[in-house]
């Protein structure tokens, strides 16, 4: 009895220690969500460490505008333009300068292709494939070059150097080289004309260097008695005297006066012209744009002629006359020169730039002839394709002698010419038409198709001279059979204020050679012995004969 009463105090003593247990179990069950807590609950950052993980982020952002920066306008960028775009903080900011930075090298904004910026990745790709060597082709001396200034005109390769002889002014005589080449420019903007580069790769591991020292690429500059040149072989000289030259070179040609390619001086400035991004030539003259001059006028005449070439393009050639005895000359060993700055600007109506081109326009002659020259005029000429629409010219002229200047500012309304309606271009009275050879055929001033044609601004002729006449017709209606033209011009010239015709003729337009119902090409030489001085005015009739269409066009002329 007593033993079962032991057993049941222990059976209740054991269920009373389980009661016990089981509120003990909660606060166990609840530790791991309290510790989780604690684990995902962060802590407040730092001010200092809040301003690191948002310089972090900047840095993020901003790397594709850096990258944009620092390699794809490296060598194009201007300083003005690079301390802008660091000054920047954010990338609204940036991305608006980044279009404006292209759109201001786009030489046909109102179109969506930006030429410019197409053609400057293109060169950076060339550069890449052809110009690397360990490091990308951008960013070596060659690739620098070709994406400023593009393919050079001429090139001298010697990819495996060996066996050269040099040219007389680098002293002459045969020597063995390292790889080098020679790129040659026929002109560059705001360097020179016929500008040579050389490149040498004295490592042998394809990577060409820019350099200033024709003699760099000797092989045998430090083998005594090796590579000699013509002036030390004949004992004129010493190749130790290489060594103690001050002009920067170590050329062999002793104390024989160098060529002024060669100078000390006008390398340097090749040099640092070749390291400075492409810039405004005449930016006083671009500024003067956006004012407009009523005092130190420097006469000019300006002349407009539109030419199609599709139906969506016209070709707009302006022309531009000055008259010398408005010029001031500079006697200078006995030549008399003038230079005028030009600097010209298309903008839609909306002011949007359209397009700009700059030019010095240089005269010359010997100073015992000024006087003769004095009396003449000087013709420049620029083309333009633009589509039809209104748009604002403005030429603006500075003589560099005088300061005198001018800003002539002109609507230029270009027409449409439609492929379904007969139509013609600008009437030409010129004192000049002749053909051009086959490598200047659409090249050059006053170049249209393979004629030079060169507009008389005036319209005013001597009676001594031939007056040309240049215009084209577009679009006559075929013939079914043939696919010729079919029509006709007559031509009439008129003394003003009298209905009396002074010369009459008509041609058919089928039997003008070259001739296509897409365009006529009409080029006439007129004397003018006949014509006595006065006013006149040529008018035309141009029939369609197969689309009954008819043009009137008229021209007005002077013979002094």
């Amino acid at each position: 009895m007593n033993l079962r009463k032991f057993w049941a105090c222990c059976w209740v003593c054991g269920i009373a220690l389980l009661l016990e247990s089981a509120p003990a179990a909660e606060p166990t069950a609840a530790t791991p969500t309290a510790s989780a807590q604690r684990e995902t609950t962060a802590k407040p950052l730092s001010e200092r460490e809040r301003r690191k993980r948002e310089e972090r982020l900047r840095r993020e952002l901003a790397s594709p505008y850096k990258k944009w920066l620092n390699e794809d306008v490296l060598y194009i960028i201007t300083d003005e333009e690079r301390q802008a775009f660091r000054r920047f903080s954010t990338d609204e900011e940036r991305e608006q300068f980044v279009e404006q930075f292209w759109l201001r090298r786009d030489p046909t904004p109102d179109t969506a292709e930006n030429e410019f910026r197409e053609e400057h990745y293109r060169r950076i790709a060339y550069a890449n494939d052809h110009f690397a060597s360990g490091i990308p082709g951008w960013k070596t001396d060659r690739g620098r070059i070709y994406i400023m200034f593009g393919p050079a005109d001429e090139v001298e390769a010697h990819p495996s150097g060996g066996s050269y002889e040099r040219p007389i002014e680098e002293g002459g005589g045969q020597t063995s080289t390292y790889p080098f080449e020679v790129w040659r420019y026929r002109y560059l903007e705001g360097i020179g004309t016929d500008v040579l580069i050389e490149f040498v790769d004295p490592t042998l591991t394809g990577e060409y260097h820019m350099t200033m020292d024709p003699s760099e690429k000797d092989a045998l500059m430090l083998m005594p008695n090796a590579g000699l040149t013509l002036y030390e072989q004949m004992g004129l000289t010493s190749k130790n005297d290489r060594f103690s030259r001050s002009d920067g070179t170590r050329l062999g040609t002793g104390n024989t006066p160098l060529p002024s390619r060669l100078d000390q001086f006008q390398r340097l400035e090749q040099w640092a012209n070749l390291s400075r991004p492409p810039q405004i030539k005449f930016r006083d003259l671009e500024a003067i744009v956006n004012t407009r001059i009523t005092y130190n006028l420097l006469p000019i005449k300006v002349r407009i002629d539109f030419i199609r070439m599709t139906e969506s393009t016209v070709s707009t050639n302006v022309t531009v006359q000055l008259d010398n005895r408005d010029l001031q000359f500079q006697n200078k060993e006995g030549v008399s020169r003038a230079t005028v700055n030009m600097y010209a600007r298309i903008t839609s109506m909306s002011r949007r730039v359209v397009n700009v081109w700059e030019e010095p326009v240089v005269i010359e002659a010997p100073t015992e002839m000024l006087a003769a020259q004095s009396g003449r005029s000087s013709v420049y000429s620029h083309s333009v394709y633009l589509a039809p629409g209104t748009y604002r010219l403005n030429v603006v002229v500075k003589d560099v002698v005088a300061g005198t200047m001018n800003n002539y500012e002109v609507a230029l309304r270009v027409p449409r010419f439609p492929d379904d309606a007969l139509s013609i271009s600008s009437i030409m009275l010129a004192d000049l038409i002749e053909r051009v050879p086959t490598r200047s055929i659409g090249t050059g001033q006053f170049v249209i198709g393979d004629s030079k044609v060169r507009p008389r601004v005036t319209e005013a002729f001597r009676r001594d001279e031939r007056m040309g006449i240049y215009f084209q017709l577009y679009n006559f209606q075929p013939d079914q059979r043939t696919q010729r033209p079919n029509g006709e011009i007559q031509y009439e010239i008129l003394r003003n204020g009298s209905d009396q015709a002074v010369l009459n003729f008509r041609e058919d337009v089928n039997e003008m050679p070259g001739a296509s119902a897409r365009q006529v090409t009409v080029e006439k030489l007129l004397p003018l012995a006949r014509l006595e001085p006065g006013e006149y005015t040529l008018r035309m009739k141009v029939t369609d004969r197969n689309r009954n269409q008819v043009l009137t066009p008229s021209a007005a002329f002077r013979v002094n």
